[in-house]
Parts: structure tokens; sequence; C-alpha cells
């Protein structure tokens, strides 16, 4: 809870579901999709909690949102907004993490990197924001091609951020890109890079911290 302004929300979201099961009773892991982002928001709702207790909380409040049926719909997203625990006029940004502890085919070279998608979408602020917080902690290379409008994979509308977005709410979407295990069972925690998976955790959590804390909320263009 926010110890300013308690009533305004960034919420900051993943999605726990992944496959399932095969016909043949191998499980779908899903280490990447969605291991990774689950674990990225647990350990930043105890930096945020910690915060708290030592006196230096957030002044808006934090939502640490996990959702499920992502992979079948975006349905716990939809029913969320249709259902909020907060009034959707009182969230400030959705920071959705879908992805974020591999490496895909065209970084092999360079892993510091994360696509981010939607961030200029609907709050030049957010993008902004987002550009100047990594610039000044971080120097993770910020890619965008998933964000352009011609995308061929509508990266922008396959995660739980757009049914946020759809109701106004500024997003971004932070996402790794494609490897050879999307979507597959050989998608295991082995194969995650842990160090990766902390500075890009890093730079979400520095992200929420700006937008929970600055004086004013964000604008929508």
């Amino acid at each position: 809870e926010g110890s300013e302004k308690p009533n305004e929300v960034i919420i900051i979201s993943a999605h726990h579901d992944h496959e399932g099961i095969t016909e043949t009773g191998e499980i779908y892991n899903g280490a990447d999709d969605n291991g990774s982002g689950t674990v990225a928001l647990m350990e930043m709702a105890q930096a945020f909690k910690k915060a708290q207790l030592d006196g230096n909380g957030p002044k808006r409040s934090v939502l640490f949102l996990h959702l499920t049926a992502e992979e079948v719909g975006l349905q716990g997203s939809q029913y969320y907004t249709e259902n909020p625990s907060f009034l959707l006029k009182n969230t400030v940004a959705n920071l959705n993490i879908d992805m974020v502890g591999r490496i895909d085919r065209s970084h092999k070279d360079n892993p510091n990197y994360i696509y981010l998608i939607g961030s200029n979408r609907l709050s030049t602020e957010l993008h902004y924001i987002s550009e100047v917080v990594n610039e000044t902690f971080f120097k993770i290379k910020l890619e965008y091609k998933y964000n352009e409008e011609n995308d061929r994979n509508r990266s922008y509308y396959r995660s739980d951020h757009y049914n946020f977005a759809k109701h106004n709410i500024p997003v971004i979407f932070y996402f790794n890109g494609e490897h050879a295990d999307y979507h597959q069972t050989s998608d295991t925690p082995d194969k995650i890079n842990y160090p990766l998976l902390e500075k890009r955790t890093r730079l979400i959590f520095a992200t929420a911290w700006q937008l929970a804390n600055q004086e004013k909320r964000i604008l929508v263009d």
C-alpha cells in the first residue's frame, strides 16, 4: 500500500500458466515462459515490502498480479480488468513480464538486451521514464522491433498487458524474444541465464519504483 497516494496503483504482472502436459505425459516446464516472469514478480514484491518495512515504501500502491489462462486467450487479465481490485481509472500503469530469462537467436553474441513493447503507445512519458531509468542505472540495449505497428507477430496484442492497454492504461511488455525451446517441453530451468534475469528484473523494479514515487502520475497522451 502506498504511503501518500494509496488509491493510485502500479500493477506488475506475470502469468503462471504454460501448455500443461502432452498426450504422452511430457511436462511443459515453462521455465522461461513464464517461470522467469513469475519469479521476477516475487523478487520485486519482496524488495518493495522490505523497503516499506524499512520505512521507505512507495508513495503509490503496487499490486503484484500473478495471472493465469494467458496461453488460452489472455483470460486471466481479461477477468481482472472486468473485476478489478482497484478502479481502472486509478491504475497508473501495467508493467507485464512474459519471458525474461533467455536469449533469442539474434542476440547470442550480445545478451545484454530486452525487447520493450507498448511503452510509447499510450504515454510518451512512460517511454521516456523507461529509457532514462535504463540509461542511468543499467545500460541494457532496449529493442523495439516487436513494438512496430507492422510487427507480423502482433506481439502488442499477445500478452496480458493488452487487456490493460484496451482500457487506456499505459503498459510496458518485457520480452526476451522467442528461442528454440519456446512452447516446447525443453523450456527447462537449467537453460535460464540467471544473471541476465536478475539484471532485467532490476530494470523493471527501478522503473516501477520511479512510477510509484514521482510527484505526479504519468500522463496518458
